[in-house]
């Protein structure tokens, strides 16, 4: 499998990022997976001998549960793949247990290297915004973990542009670690990271992982206009249906790809996938797999490549609206 530099570092990683979320399954993660033990040491090893070297997971999959099976998994193997996980979620019922504090996250780095059996994070990730706590404090809580050897490099996941970037100047000004990562929401049904997010990590020279790359099993094929929503499938849940979008022009996406797939002779999802990565400033897609036979089609969609011409059509199928003040903007570019 190819290797990409993770966002501006000299770190290289795999192309496909397998992603643990269905590790465990319990509570609300019992709607996406419940893999057992057994079978995520089967994915693991499977996934290692497919080419992948990039491994993410967080701390609040399944309250710690996912974090503790990957660890099993790779047993010795961990020395040789890149290790991601997550802070921020609520891990107990104290008002501390939660949050990007600096004692939070202490707290929930100690906690994911015992339960990860590991004594460092390759990349350590601030899974979501934190309204309470001054960033100065987060900045600087991870800082002392990449200094401490604990954590080597961290990223952040779901943040606006301005919450990016003022991280960043914080991190200048101070010295401190800096973001080489953001994980976000990114497929052909959900391109709004377009607006913001890619142009600043162009500039910023962060890498993107797309997470749900394949808008909750949507962009699979399974879907079908007039057709019933497969059973057990997660969208056929309401309870795990929390991704939103225009599904009639999903279906629109789905018909193309299906056209652009059958030309190829891959696969719905394997077409998906592979247009993320002709995509820029994308480092690695974290995929997820509820079984083998899922993991070994996401291994080959990166034997390939689309041509330019199918990514141009994808990317007008897709299109998302042009909002202000990015409209205005385009019109007094044609001015210039």
């Amino acid at each position: 499998m190819k290797m990409r530099l993770l966002g501006n570092s000299g770190l290289k990683v795999t192309e496909l990022c397998f992603g643990t979320m269905t590790f465990g399954g319990t509570s609300y993660w019992g709607t996406i997976g419940k893999q057992t033990q057994q079978e995520a040491d089967r994915l693991v090893q499977m996934a290692i001998d497919g080419g992948i070297n990039f491994f993410d997971t967080a701390d609040i999959y399944s309250d710690g549960i996912a974090e503790q099976m990957l660890g099993n998994a790779l047993g010795s193997k961990r020395k040789d793949i890149v290790l991601a996980t997550k802070v921020r979620g609520r891990m107990g019922t104290g008002p501390n247990d939660v949050g990007l504090s600096r004692h939070h996250i202490i707290e929930g780095c100690n906690a994911s290297l015992k339960r990860l059996g590991t004594d460092y994070i390759d990349l350590y990730q601030v899974h979501n915004w934190d309204h309470l706590t001054p960033l100065e404090e987060t900045m600087c809580a991870l800082d002392d973990l990449v200094r401490t050897g604990k954590v080597r490099y961290i990223g952040c996941s779901n943040f606006t542009g301005w919450q990016l970037m003022k991280s960043l100047v914080i991190s200048e000004k101070y010295g401190y670690a800096r973001f080489i990562t953001i994980q976000s929401y990114y497929s052909l049904i959900a391109r709004d990271l377009e607006y913001e997010i890619v142009p600043l990590c162009l500039d910023q020279k962060l890498g993107i992982m797309p997470w749900s790359p394949l808008a909750g099993g949507f962009l699979t094929g399974k879907y079908r206009r007039g057709k019933p929503r497969p059973a057990g499938a997660r969208r056929s849940n309401p309870v795990g249906n929390f991704l939103q979008f225009d599904e009639e022009k999903g279906y629109d996406i789905i018909d193309e790809l299906d056209r652009i797939a059958k030309r190829h002779d891959k696969t719905i999802s394997q077409t998906a996938l592979n247009y993320l990565l002709r995509k820029p400033a994308v480092s690695s897609i974290v995929i997820g797999a509820r079984t083998p036979e899922h993991l070994a089609d996401n291994l080959k969609s990166t034997e390939w490549e689309l041509t330019p011409e199918e990514v141009a059509r994808l990317d007008e199928i897709s299109k998302p609206p042009r909002v202000y003040p990015y409209w205005m903007q385009d019109f007094m570019r044609s001015e210039r």
